[in-house]
């Protein structure tokens, strides 16, 4: 059975058997609801509705991949003549063992929390995770000139140093000079990277599902780049640029359209039939388009305040958030490779295909640890990738990484922690520390009022003490 089916509630046992064993009460956990007796689900957890059928689609087929493999081995082992060139042979054989590695994971990896359009396309990025972070480490145990060199086999054109480009240039939105086109500058702006900025940011959206964890990492990244910039210099833009091309156009009208997606998804029926179970050629068709929409929808309630630990957590999400952005400059930069290079889209395409898993690993491990005892596998891929890459950073350009800040920007950062830190202190310490304070401080003055109301009556105590005095004799002698 597919995790979140709906089924009914039997199982195994027969009539007799249910009466014989008592019904145990049992309690929910905190912020789940009862799944028609099959189980529990979350509040903010969508109904599924599933009629179980298991056609050949989503049957494992181990043994036909086993089969297939071994067929392609055998044909290059017997049949095909082995080129006497050994670069060309290196670089097929790293190709052919990267395969069978994927073969072996799309077919037995274990399954993460997606399961549309398929279990097996999300075990593929889970493989392809764990042959980038071998990547990764392979790049980082080179030295500087090495690892450089050794793009070259991946590409014959990388392994040289970047051209310096000016990227800030001239900030007038109206330029007068310019009597052909005074507006040159918006319209040189507006190249292929506007439409990724919202693709990219409308995808972001689906991610993390909250909107003020998008605008909080968009405006970071800005201030970031306002940052940085003396480092690299295509941090380097107009103040347009980045408050009204990126923040508000490109990055805010992905997130609006984000937001609008998320709402649908929650507000959609989950009722899915097997293709051959719907009789008309529309709606075959129309189960075909849905079978790339999620298969359930849970709503994502970060609540950042409501405890240290999330708090803790959402912060440590914002940071990896924003390390991850900053790794993709950083990496072109350092193993010189242009922007427009294909790596570095595949690599973006990489990361919106496993940050989807992850974001939904961490939120289920932050949400309930109870039934989610570890971090999830995709998860802890992503922040191990993160992680190396910054290591890589680190190891071939220390240099410019050691640029000291500005000092009114080392002033800001620093003037931003300290406030980040009091919110911290004041919110969960102080004001834990000042309610409890008030708490006690009440109960001692109801218990002085109730001692003062008894003195009052003449006799030394009060109606209410002895109808619990009752009580407890009556008790005793039951």
């Amino acid at each position: 059975m597919r995790g979140g089916e709906r089924r009914g509630p039997g199982g195994a046992q027969g009539k007799g058997a249910l009466e014989e064993l008592p019904e145990q009460p049992h309690e929910q956990p905190h912020g789940w609801a009862e799944r028609d007796g099959t189980g529990l689900r979350r509040s903010t957890e969508s109904e599924v509705y599933d009629d179980g059928t298991n056609t050949f689609f989503w049957r494992a087929h181990t043994l036909t991949v086993l089969f297939i493999l071994t067929c392609a081995l055998g044909y290059v082992t017997l049949l095909e003549e082995t080129p006497q060139d050994t670069a060309y042979n290196t670089k097929r054989g790293i190709v052919a063992s990267i395969l069978v590695f994927l073969c072996f994971g799309v077919t037995q990896a274990k399954d993460g929390p997606f399961s549309r359009p398929h279990p097996a396309y999300w075990r593929f990025w889970l493989c392809v995770s764990v042959v980038y972070e071998l990547f990764l480490i392979f790049i980082l145990f080179q030295t500087v000139q090495d690892g450089r060199q050794f793009m070259k086999y991946i590409d014959p054109q990388l392994g040289v140093p970047l051209p310096e480009r000016d990227y800030g240039g001239n900030c007038l939105i109206y330029d007068p000079g310019n009597e052909t086109d005074p507006f040159h500058n918006i319209w040189d702006k507006l190249d292929g990277f506007v439409p990724a900025h919202f693709f990219g940011w409308y995808l972001k959206t689906l991610m993390i599902r909250d909107w003020w964890m998008c605008m909080i990492i968009s405006v970071m990244f800005e201030f970031l780049e306002y940052s940085l910039e003396h480092q690299l210099p295509n941090f380097s833009e107009c103040w347009w640029d980045h408050w009204i091309m990126d923040v508000i156009l490109c990055n805010g009208l992905g997130i609006y359209c984000g937001m609008k997606t998320l709402s649908w998804l929650s507000l959609k029926t989950y009722k899915w039939q097997g293709l051959w179970n719907i009789p008309t050629y529309k709606g075959k068709m129309k189960r075909i388009v849905f079978q790339f929409t999620p298969y359930s929808w849970v709503k994502f309630e970060w609540k950042p305040a409501s405890s240290l630990r999330r708090w803790l957590a959402v912060c440590g999400i914002i940071f990896v958030f924003l390390l991850a952005e900053l790794n993709t400059f950083y990496l072109k930069f350092v193993l010189w490779m242009p922007p427009e290079h294909y790596l570095v889209l595949l690599r973006l395409v990489f990361f919106v295909n496993v940050g989807g898993v992850a974001m939904r690993e961490i939120y289920d491990f932050m949400d309930d640890p109870k039934f989610h005892k570890k971090l999830g596998q995709q998860a802890w891929l992503v922040a191990t990738i993160t992680a190396t890459e910054f290591l890589i950073v680190v190891k071939y350009d220390p240099h410019t990484l050691t640029l000291s800040l500005p000092f009114y920007i080392t002033q800001c950062w620093i003037l931003g922690i300290i406030l980040v830190l009091t919110w911290t202190a004041w919110r969960f310490f102080i004001r834990d520390i000042t309610l409890r304070y008030k708490e006690i401080r009440r109960q001692k003055q109801e218990h002085r009022y109730e001692k003062d109301k008894c003195l009052s009556n003449g006799d030394g105590h009060s109606s209410i003490l002895d109808e619990q005095t009752g009580n407890k004799l009556r008790e005793r002698k039951i």
